[in-house]
């Protein structure tokens, strides 16, 4: 399985202050790190490793994947950046501070950000049958989204 960071979440506002941050942590700020902070900022939403390589969408230049990933686990041992997961393909990005909880359909693989208060009843309902305290920001509560149900789909059990 595997495990969020757990460095506190160090939340930038726009690119200057991330590449601000670096340099106080005592980090070379260079033009493939300064690459992967400005297609964080630029993604909408959660991006694969793979996407920021290739430049999300022709928005940013491409770059090597092996610098994109090493630059990505180096901002998130910073707490600068988390990952997610949200069903059955690649590991997500995004910046912290823009971490949300998510619902992901496990036939179609359409995924929803949920605002954390929509889910304390589900989080309350697994503290009373368990006693751990529910997040579903790295991984996503999975079943199947209003489309497939309707399809007459089955969630596994």
């Amino acid at each position: 399985m595997t495990v969020a960071h757990h460095a506190r979440p160090v939340v930038a506002a726009d690119a200057e202050t991330a590449v601000g941050i670096l340099r106080e942590r005592g980090l070379r700020v260079t033009s493939a790190r300064r690459l992967v902070i400005e297609a964080l900022f630029a993604a909408e939403q959660p991006v694969t490793a793979e996407r920021i390589a290739d430049g999300l969408d022709g928005r940013m230049p491409r770059s090597d994947i092996a610098s994109v990933y090493r630059n990505l686990e180096t901002l998130e041992q910073l707490g600068l950046v988390r990952h997610v997961h949200l069903g059955h393909g690649a590991g997500l990005y995004v910046l912290a501070g823009r971490e949300r909880e998510f619902v992901a359909c496990e036939r179609c693989g359409a995924f929803e950000a949920v605002a954390p208060g929509h889910l304390d009843a589900v989080r309350d309902a697994v503290r009373a049958l368990s006693g751990y305290e529910a997040r579903f920001s790295h991984f996503p509560i999975v079943g199947l989204c209003p489309d497939c149900a309707r399809e007459g789909g089955h969630a596994h059990p």
